[in-house]
């Protein structure tokens, strides 16, 4: 059982919502932002109107996969970890798209929302908003490495559990390979207020 459920979480998250919305309303969103069929380039191609359903689709086939074999068949043990890996690889490699992919932060969401519910999607949220918002990285490849790796930290120090540690390790390493091309540039930084100097 546990081999066929692998194969269709992965084939859940294989599934490019994002992309085929956006063809929905007349755009192939890989020509908008970055390139990458995600609900990121929905949005810059069609607005809320397809960003936010892709936003939101993208991230429950990662939701709901987990929750189910997380809460539901009380998958607890080493099986979780191909589980959860599982729709983030089949979002990043999909076979609809020759096997080319979206950079998996929504279904990341989604899988850490259907394993702890809201402790871990809130404690990468912050990290992404402070690098965002606070402390700013052009480059979005490295406020998404910087905002996972202190999501990993959490789960070592206050989580302690060695599943939730490999998870997020590999996690970590699939989203830094979706964003290598952002990840071999220098980052650029800046505080969001400039201040003039006072004449």
């Amino acid at each position: 059982m546990i081999i066929f459920l692998i194969i269709l979480y992965f084939l859940i998250g294989s599934l490019m919502f994002s992309y085929w919305i956006g063809r929905l309303f007349g755009y192939d969103i890989r020509e908008y932002g970055d390139g990458n069929p995600g609900a990121t380039n929905a949005f810059k191609a069609a607005g809320i109107k397809a960003g936010f359903p892709s936003l939101l689709l993208d991230f429950l086939k990662g939701a709901i996969p987990l929750f189910i074999a997380f809460w539901i068949l009380q998958i607890n043990d080493w099986r979780l970890i191909p589980l959860s890996i599982a729709p983030i690889l089949g979002h990043s490699f999909s076979p609809f798209l020759k096997f080319k992919g979206g950079k998996a932060i929504a279904v990341t969401f989604g899988v850490w929302s259907g394993i702890t519910l809201w402790e871990i999607p809130v404690v990468l949220g912050l990290s992404l908003s402070f690098f965002t918002f606070i402390l700013i990285f052009k480059e979005d490849g490295w406020k998404v490495l910087i905002g996972m790796i202190f999501m990993l930290i959490y789960i070592i120090v206050f989580k302690n559990i060695v599943i939730y540690t490999i998870i997020a390790s590999l996690n970590l390493l699939i989203v830094s390979f979706n964003h290598r091309s952002e990840l071999f540039k220098i980052p650029t930084v800046k505080l969001p207020i400039t201040y003039k100097k006072i004449k």
